[in-house]
């Protein structure tokens, strides 16, 4: 008699989340989309590269101050950046800040929209989650990786 119930409330619970579904049901709740580059089947996880990037200035707009620099590494840890760049933005799973060769630029905007956008090859987008501040906190934290004006680990 159970699994007869089950069946049956099954039956009705697909039922009705198939009639809301196409239609938006009575809250309009609409879908949201698939990134292009996503296989068939694939479930999306974490920010998508290149979604919802907030528009940029060119250079970094905050003065790399101790103070702006120590938010920028406090939100590098915050975040775990150092999960894929290492502790110190030395590489690991995801490629060194503190060397010369960078694939998509080591300027101001080029970091910005790293950052905010993603790339392709795991690094997520950011820019709908971090305010474009924050973001611009952290490029000044990775561009001060290797010059004296490195912030320190705190004690």
């Amino acid at each position: 008699m159970r699994s007869a119930w089950s069946h049956t409330a099954g039956i009705a619970l697909s039922l009705l989340v198939c009639a809301c579904g196409e239609r938006g049901g009575a809250g309009g709740a609409q879908s949201l989309p698939v990134a292009a580059s996503a296989p068939p089947g694939s479930i999306a996880v974490g920010p998508t590269p290149g979604a919802g990037a907030p528009p940029r200035a060119p250079r970094n707009p905050l003065a790399s101050t101790a103070a702006v620099l120590q938010d920028g590494r406090r939100l590098y840890v915050w975040f775990n950046c150092a999960g894929c760049h290492g502790g110190h933005g030395g590489g690991g799973m995801g490629p060194s800040l503190r060397d010369e060769r960078w694939i998509y630029g080591n300027g101001d905007a080029q970091i910005f929209d790293s950052i905010a956008a993603g790339r392709g090859d795991g690094m997520p987008a950011w820019g709908t989650t971090l305010p474009e501040q924050e973001i611009w906190k952290l490029v000044a934290y990775i561009q001060s990786l290797r010059t004296p004006d490195e912030p320190q680990p705190p004690r």
